[in-house]
Parts: C-alpha cells; sequence; structure tokens
C-alpha cells in the first residue's frame, strides 16, 4: 500500500514536472530589435542588407551618368530574379521587398513591377477591355518600360566543428542597362555568424 502511494505521488510530481517544462511563452518585439535564435538568416539580416546595399547602388556612378544622359530623368527599374542558393531556406522574396521599399523612399529612382506581378497587372488590363468603361479603361502598351534590372543571389559556406560554426553569408547584386546588357553597378555585402551550441 505505502509502495502505491508513493508510485502515485511520483507520477503526479513527474506529470507536473514534463507540463511546466512544455509550456511555451510568447513576447512581443520590436521589429527592428536584432534576436538571432538559431544563428540562420533572419529578418534583421534581410533588412539591412538591403538597406546598405540599396545605399550603395544609388551612390554609384552609374545613376549620376544616367541623369546627366537623360537630362535629370530618373532611371526606371525592376528587380529581377534574386536566387537563394544559400544551404538555407530563405525566402528571397522578403529580402526583396526590402530592396523594393528602400528604392522607393529615396525617391531616386522609379520602380516598376516585374515577373508574375507584371502578368497579373496585364492579365487585369486585359479583363478591362471588355468589363470596364472606356472612359475608365486602361490601355496597353503605356507601360513605364525599365531602364535598368536589379538581379542576384544570396550564398552560404557553413564551417563547422563539434558544438561550433561560423555561418558566412553573401549576397550579390548586379544592375544592368537593359537595352545594352552592360553590367553598370555589382556589389555585395558579407554577414558572418559565429554560434556555439
Amino acid at each position: 500500500m505505502q509502495f502505491k502511494k508513493i508510485m502515485i505521488l511520483t507520477a503526479v510530481a513527474v506529470s507536473g514536472m514534463l507540463i511546466s517544462s512544455c509550456s511555451r511563452q510568447v513576447t512581443r518585439v520590436n521589429t527592428e530589435q536584432a534576436i538571432d535564435v538559431s544563428g540562420n538568416w533572419n529578418n534583421t539580416d534581410s533588412r539591412l542588407v538591403a538597406e546598405e546595399m540599396t545605399q550603395t547602388v544609388l551612390g554609384g556612378k552609374w545613376l549620376s551618368t544616367h541623369l546627366e544622359e537623360k537630362q535629370g530623368k530618373r532611371p526606371v527599374v525592376v528587380i529581377g530574379v534574386v536566387k537563394n542558393k544559400s544551404h538555407e531556406h530563405i525566402d528571397a522574396e522578403t529580402f526583396v521587398k526590402d530592396v523594393e521599399q528602400a528604392f522607393i523612399k529615396s525617391e531616386r529612382v522609379r520602380l516598376v513591377q516585374g515577373g508574375k506581378k507584371r502578368e497579373e497587372l496585364r492579365a487585369e488590363k486585359a479583363d478591362q477591355q471588355d468589363n470596364a468603361s472606356v472612359s475608365t479603361m486602361k490601355k496597353f502598351g503605356l507601360e513605364n518600360g525599365a531602364d535598368y534590372i536589379l538581379q542576384g543571389s544570396i550564398n552560404s559556406i557553413v564551417d563547422s566543428h563539434k558544438r561550433k560554426k561560423v555561418v558566412y553569408y553573401q549576397v550579390n547584386l548586379e544592375l544592368t542597362d537593359i537595352q545594352t546588357n552592360e553590367v553598370v553597378w555589382i556589389g555585395d555585402k558579407k554577414i558572418a555568424k559565429y554560434v556555439k551550441n
């Protein structure tokens, strides 16, 4: 009987410990705050790299050359594909959106849609040809053509031994003149993270 009571009390105590150790706590944080939990690429990396690289590309000689040649008319840029070639799953679209936002905030270039979003816009125009009034219908052939396309990749190298690792990221971007295929700017940003478990 005594043994049975001890077993029941032990089971209750172990259950209590398991339940308390499995509880999850969630705390809201500022999205600008840098928090590295895993050591992987995160929103802070995306935002900071996008801001720095956008400042670098906008400070390049290509922009002043364009403004001189086009009598001050701002260049039109489309963001092309930024490939994730890293060892991690990185949603490159988040990085692309950060770059687009930085371009628009700068007001030094004009940004046009590309890829699937451009296709969606064209489908909407096609639908309007049949379903919108003539006075509000948007016409084909009036899009702003891009002068330049920005493309790139996110790469990584991992060096690890036992419970330590260094993760090295490199983001490469290239800006190309669409008319001539001339690469007018190349930039990269490197990040290294030391992770110890």
